[in-house]
């Protein structure tokens, strides 16, 4: 009698995980064992898979992207799992098993969530999702100052863990623009530094400077007003090296600010590895737009001010589990972007953080009355961000942040004009070459 075998491969990387409070097996122990509750205790970033009989689990924190496919055999079913998509496809080609697969039947796990999947056969039942991390909404006081300092200690105590896991003496870079994310987290990783008793000459702040963008001048301004022009470095770059293609396949994405971001992030990735080979650590403020609500709403034609308030996460997950526009394959929000760093990173051989994803942080963020202090102005919304960081920054660390226009990343380095004529801004054009590389 023929015997039902379901197969489950684990390609995730496990030197990308990185806890604080367990092991890796403790961690797996309560992802398998215990309830969606007991997976919020895990401290750090993850991407954790188990497996007990027919039935699987999944789960990640929102710094840590993963994927899987499940593929057809004749002796059973077998799920594969991994960070990326050409991981997944590479192992199926080795099994003659690529005749199944199309980047589209892919599915990310959506950051938050456990994933409950049973490998019973064919047809497939649906994954069950079970929220793991839900915060409350508007619960602190509508005092700018007393949000401030929370936020910025919330984001201090997370640098803090994170420094006591890099090894002693060990440089650490900052993706630094001197714009309110990336120079609060410069400032604060400096004050905890100090704090821990920790040189801040390990410390650094790289610039990306392709020649004629505004980023460099910014991060000067911010440096110098505070006393520490000495830890810029600016990383140059020749323009005409940037390759659009490149990126889609490293990211393996095609929304078009994601590709313009992360090929920033690349060129600044390899600018920073070519001048320190064994540079490893950097750490960045990814995040901190999505926390504090501080994206263009005008831009999006499905946003309203009422529906950016309204909906918890909402920049962190996208509409959500379980809603017509999130996308299987891709998650949404920061759970599907978040990609433009972790790969990049990767991709350069560095180990990468971003405090502002960790959900201690999020969750001062999401308690935020947001409808009190703005009574649903959109202006109002746009200065809450740099009014809330700064008085948290001098809370927390003494020092006066400046605060300038928000910028995004891929719009300091270089000009807006050569900008589009390196990465001309069609999102069905990079789909289409995205999806090239599997014809």
């Amino acid at each position: 009698m023929d015997h039902y075998i379901e197969r489950v491969v684990d390609l995730l990387e496990p030197g990308s995980n990185r806890l604080y409070n367990m092991s890796i097996d403790e961690a797996r122990r309560i992802l398998l064992e215990g309830s969606a509750e007991a997976v919020r205790h895990i401290e750090g970033s993850f991407a954790l898979l188990v497996k007990s009989g027919k039935r699987v689990r999944m789960a990640r924190s929102l710094d840590r992207p993963m994927r899987y496919f499940l593929a057809k055999r004749q002796e059973g079913p077998a799920l594969i799992v991994a960070s990326r998509i050409d991981t997944i496809f590479e192992w199926l080609k080795a099994e003659k098993l690529d005749g199944q697969f199309h980047p589209s039947y892919t599915r990310m796990v959506p950051a938050h969530y456990v994933v409950d999947l049973q490998l019973i056969g064919c047809p497939d039942p649906d994954p069950v999702y079970t929220r793991f991390f839900a915060p409350a909404s508007g619960t602190l006081p509508a005092d700018l100052d007393v949000i401030g300092e929370a936020y910025v200690a919330a984001l201090a105590e997370e640098i803090a863990g994170w420094l006591r896991t890099v090894p002693e003496n060990e440089p650490i870079g900052v993706c630094f623009s001197g714009g309110i994310d990336s120079g609060s987290v410069f400032l604060t990783t400096y004050h905890v530094m100090r704090k821990l008793g920790m040189s801040p000459s390990r410390l650094k702040a790289f610039v990306l400077d392709l020649g004629d963008g505004p980023d460099f001048r910014q991060a000067q301004m911010f440096l110098e007003r505070l006393g520490l022009s000495m830890f810029l470095e600016a990383v140059g770059g020749d323009p005409s090296t940037l390759d659009v293609n490149e990126t889609i396949r490293i990211i393996e994405d095609y929304k078009s600010l994601d590709v313009e971001s992360a090929t920033m992030a690349l060129a600044l990735g390899r600018g920073i590895r070519a001048r320190y080979p064994e540079w490893r650590y950097l750490i960045d403020g990814d995040g901190g737009d999505e926390n504090l609500k501080d994206y263009p709403i005008e831009e999006n034609p499905e946003l309203t001010i009422r529906s950016v308030i309204n909906n918890s996460m909402l920049y962190q997950e996208g509409w959500g589990v379980g809603k017509i526009k999130h996308s299987l394959t891709y998650s949404g929000g920061l759970s599907r972007s978040y990609v433009r760093t972790y790969a990049t990173a990767r991709h350069c051989d560095f180990d990468g953080f971003s405090p502002y994803t960790r959900p201690e942080v999020i969750a001062v963020a999401e308690a935020i009355p947001f409808i009190e202090l703005t009574q649903y102005s959109v202006d109002r919304l746009y200065e809450l961000k740099g009014e809330i960081v700064a008085r948290g920054v001098r809370a927390v660390t003494g020092f006066e942040m400046p605060v300038f226009p928000k910028r995004r990343f891929q719009q300091g380095a270089l000009s807006s004009g050569t900008l589009r004529s390196r990465l001309p801004h069609r999102e069905a054009d990079y789909r289409e070459r995205f999806l090239s590389l599997y014809h």
